[in-house]
């Protein structure tokens, strides 16, 4: 059987980065046996907030260079709380991988995995699957992206520069729109886009829905609608359920990707994708948590998620569906392990920890893969 191989650097980095990594990689092998349409060819990459202290660069030139050349980027976790930037701000790499990779859409599905508990009580919490779309080469996070154009701060006040664009917010609202129409026709269920922003008090969110809504109207056939964020935050711990896909503002999609995946159990069991045009970037939402790093106590199961995710954009990307079904192999694998309830990882109360979750999901694939 002639395969697909693919390159794909590997950027563990720091706290429970690197454990995570291991630990989805050994689930990747186990997934892509002998009988496996592709194969990946794994580079490693140092980088993160550790080798800034070490070595006084956060990514290296080569680590720059690989990343170029992989065919996708699997990500794991940088920064650490203690070690920071002159100016005071933690050592975030990531950032300027979504700048130098124009990786301007940041993908974060929230769905509810079987036998995970949610922190909501109602039944429909089962039912939680919509994807939040973070604008990433812009909004509030634009000074720091470009930090030749903030304003400089002093012992008396201090300032973040944002900006919201025609150009980044037509390309972020057409890829909702996209994605509301894959989503539609796997499912008639789904396909609605809800704009997020604050364009009630904000000339720059006022530009930003003024746009939405011209976008909109030339994807008629997509179900669209809007909510202020603040309103929305509110919505999504009352009523998940009924949203589909969510395209917002850098900043608000940070914060609400966060309390997103508190509806689901946590940042453990929340991947996340930064697409650009040509490259993508796969990793979990969590940060590094040194609290826990080296205890074995991390949830890998959002870091595997990101890797299916990889697998499914490389297959769409190369117009390989035997290569997105792997991926949703994958997360077939991932349900699978969990629909019992017996798995519990530690942030959902129980005591299974990296490799407890890792080894399970790897069962799971095998179960599902072996004869009848």
């Amino acid at each position: 059987m002639s395969k697909h191989i693919f390159k794909v650097a590997v950027l563990p980095g720091d706290g429970i980065g690197k454990e995570i990594m291991a630990a989805c990689i050994e689930v990747l092998h186990r997934l892509l046996g002998n009988q496996s349409p592709l194969a990946l060819d794994y580079v490693a990459c140092p980088g993160g907030a550790q080798h800034y202290a070490d070595k006084g660069v956060a990514l290296p030139d080569d680590t720059l260079r690989q990343c170029e050349n992989a065919d996708a980027i699997l990500f794991g976790a940088m920064g650490l709380p203690h070690i920071r930037y002159p100016d005071g701000t933690e050592v975030n790499p990531q950032l300027g991988l979504r700048k130098d990779f124009d990786l301007y859409a940041g993908v974060r599905p929230i769905r509810a995995i079987p036998g995970v508990p949610s922190t909501l009580a109602d039944p429909r919490a089962a039912g939680i699957d919509f994807v939040l779309i973070r604008e990433q080469s812009e909004g509030l996070f634009y000074g720091r992206l470009y930090p030749e154009k903030q304003p400089p701060a002093n012992d008396e006040e201090a300032f973040d520069l944002g900006r919201i664009s025609r150009k980044a917010s037509e390309r972020l609202f057409d890829f909702a729109f996209r994605l509301a129409r894959q989503r539609h026709a796997s499912n008639p269920a789904k396909g609605r886009v809800t704009c997020v922003d604050k364009a009630n008090v904000l000339n720059s969110m006022a530009f930003f829905h003024k746009i939405y809504w011209q976008r909109a109207a030339l994807n008629a056939d997509i179900t669209a609608d809007h909510c202020y964020v603040d309103a929305m935050a509110l919505n999504l711990l009352k009523h998940p359920w009924d949203y589909d896909m969510l395209p917002t503002e850098n900043q608000f999609g940070d914060i609400l990707s966060d309390l997103a995946a508190g509806l689901i159990g946590g940042l453990g069991m929340s991947p996340s994708g930064d697409i650009g045009d040509r490259y993508g970037l796969f990793q979990p939402s969590h940060g590094s948590a040194p609290d826990i790093a080296g205890q074995g106590k991390a949830n890998p199961t959002a870091m595997i998620l990101s890797a299916a995710m990889m697998l499914e954009w490389l297959g769409e990307k190369h117009a390989l569906p035997e290569v997105t079904a792997t991926g949703a192999r994958l997360v077939r694998a991932v349900d699978a392990a969990f629909a019992s309830g017996r798995l519990r990882s530690v942030e959902t109360g129980g005591s299974d920890g990296t490799q407890r979750i890792a080894g399970a999901i790897g069962d799971a694939l095998e179960r599902r893969s072996a004869p009848a």
